[in-house]
C-alpha cells in the first residue's frame, strides 16, 4: 500500500497495513503452545510405538504436575475419568496439554485455564470424535468444577467420542 504524508506526523503507514500485522500475530501463550507441539512431534519421531504409549502417560502426568491448584485437580480427575471410560485411548500431550488419542489421532484434550489465561478450563473434542448429533453439536465444554453429574456426562461423552 502507498504511504501517506501528513503535515505534522511525517510518513506513516496506512491503517490497513498496521491492522494486518496485528491480526496475524500470536500471543506469547500461543507461541509457547506451538513450540511445545514442535517438541512433541520431534520426541514422537524418536520413539517407537510401544515407547510412545508409556512415554505419553508420563508426559501427560508431568504436564498435569506443572499445573496450578484448580487446574491440576481437574486435570487429575479428568485423566482418571477418561482412562476408566475408554482404556483404548492413549494419553499424550498435544500443544503442551493433556490429550487422549485413538490410532494416533487426538480425540479429546484438556486445556487448563492458566494455559491461555482464560476464566475457565476446557474439555475439547477433535473432529475425530464421534459426537455428531444432527447438523450442530458442541465440541468444547467449559469447566469450572466437576460434580458427580458432570463426571457422569463426561464419561458418556468420551465413550460416545470413541464409539
Amino acid at each position: 500500500m502507498a504511504e501517506r504524508k501528513t503535515p505534522t506526523k511525517g510518513t506513516r503507514k496506512s491503517a490497513s497495513t498496521t491492522a494486518g500485522k496485528a491480526a496475524k500475530g500470536f500471543t506469547e501463550e500461543e507461541r509457547a503452545a506451538i513450540r511445545e507441539y514442535r517438541r512433541e512431534l520431534s520426541a514422537a519421531s524418536r520413539r517407537g510405538p510401544r515407547a510412545a504409549q508409556e512415554d505419553g502417560e508420563s508426559d501427560v502426568m508431568a504436564k498435569i504436575a506443572e499445573m496450578l491448584g484448580p487446574d491440576r485437580a481437574m486435570a487429575e480427575r479428568l485423566h482418571a475419568i477418561i482412562k476408566a471410560s475408554s482404556p483404548d485411548l492413549s494419553p499424550r500431550t498435544w500443544y503442551g496439554m493433556p490429550a487422549y488419542a485413538k490410532d494416533g489421532n487426538v480425540v479429546c484434550f484438556f486445556q487448563p485455564a492458566q494455559k491461555f489465561k482464560t476464566r475457565y478450563a476446557t474439555l475439547g473434542f477433535s473432529d475425530k470424535a464421534n459426537l455428531d448429533d444432527g447438523n450442530v453439536w458442541p465440541t468444547y465444554y467449559a469447566l469450572k468444577e466437576l460434580t458427580a453429574a458432570d463426571e457422569s456426562r463426561i464419561r458418556a461423552l468420551v465413550k460416545k467420542a470413541v464409539s
